[in-house]
């Protein structure tokens, strides 16, 4: 694999942990999702070193960022990237967002269309955000009860205060089971090297509960929702779009990418990978690989 240049910088009142590497003539962004952080890139960005300059940041309050400041707002970390764009002096950038980082990647996109040349959306939480509800005497959810504040996501014990717990006790064996049985729905697994490296990353995070809260507010549609009206951004992003989704993922379900897909007005494909999870860097690389060497001019409307 070859070898990244590990830095930080300070991006406002953060400090901004961020892996670097590649000497291509073109310039990408990599935003990783929820319960990551930017080494979950090594092996993409090894495949594409020759084609790109490379960063892959690590958002507030994961890996090795700092977090002195809570959020509410996907929009606060998209900030940040701003921010850290701009010290870069990054431009022509193709971005691309896996997960959570996706919905970050858009609200990017949306507000800076000067500098965002592409979007890749990789398994992206749709553009009406990814509500969380209560739960009934057995687990199950309660589709009319959103959960509508911090306190009640914090307290929610299905999805939120087990990974609680095992943060605080750093157990990395509940993380391996809920990403064994969550995400590497495709069929493989990293390697036992790169999994426990990816877990020791994932111990890292402290922000669970303010990305669980802000994914139910996020709706960049020009609907509302359970949370209220969108705020309509989707309709501002103006550079082509690559949305890659595999069948087989039980985290973000396929409605969310036909969704995105159907509201862009910019040129647009949609990538449905087969034998394919939440993780397509580990299930298809090859297949991201090209999706994202492929030129955005060959893009049909």
């Amino acid at each position: 694999m070859i070898e990244m240049e590990f830095k930080k910088m300070h991006a406002g009142n953060e400090v901004i942990a961020y892996r670097e590497c590649g000497e291509g003539q073109r310039t990408l962004l990599l935003i990783h999702g929820n319960m990551s952080s930017s080494l979950h890139f090594d092996h993409l960005m090894s495949v594409l070193a020759n084609d790109f300059k490379i960063y892959a940041p690590d958002l507030r309050g994961f890996g090795h960022s700092s977090y002195h400041d809570r959020f509410d707002d996907l929009s606060e970390l998209s900030a940040d990237i701003e921010y850290f764009a701009d010290k870069l002096r990054l431009k022509d950038i193709e971005v691309l967002g896996w997960s959570t980082g996706g919905g970050i990647a858009m609200i990017f996109a949306a507000n800076n269309p000067e500098l965002v040349k592409r979007v890749i959306l990789m398994e992206s939480v749709g553009i009406k955000g990814y509500p969380m509800y209560k739960k009934d005497a057995s687990g199950c959810t309660i589709p009319s009860e959103p959960l509508m504040t911090k306190d009640e996501i914090e307290t929610d014990v299905v999805q939120v205060t087990p990974v609680l717990e095992a943060l605080r006790k750093g157990n990395g064996l509940f993380y391996k089971g809920l990403w064994n049985a969550a995400i590497y729905t495709g069929g493989r697994k990293p390697a036992s090297d790169d999994y426990d490296r990816y877990v020791g990353e994932m111990l890292l995070q402290r922000n669970l509960v303010d990305i669980d809260y802000a994914l139910t507010r996020f709706n960049i549609s020009c609907e509302g929702n359970e949370y209220g009206e969108g705020n309509g951004l989707v309709k501002r992003i103006k550079c082509p779009v690559d949305i890659i989704q595999g069948e087989n993922d039980l985290v973000v379900p396929k409605e969310m990418a036909h969704g995105i897909h159907e509201a862009l007005e910019t040129p647009k494909k949609l990538h449905v990978l087969k034998h394919c999870g939440h993780n397509p860097m580990v299930d298809q690389l090859s297949k991201v690989r090209e999706i994202v060497l492929n030129s955005w001019e060959n893009h049909d409307l």
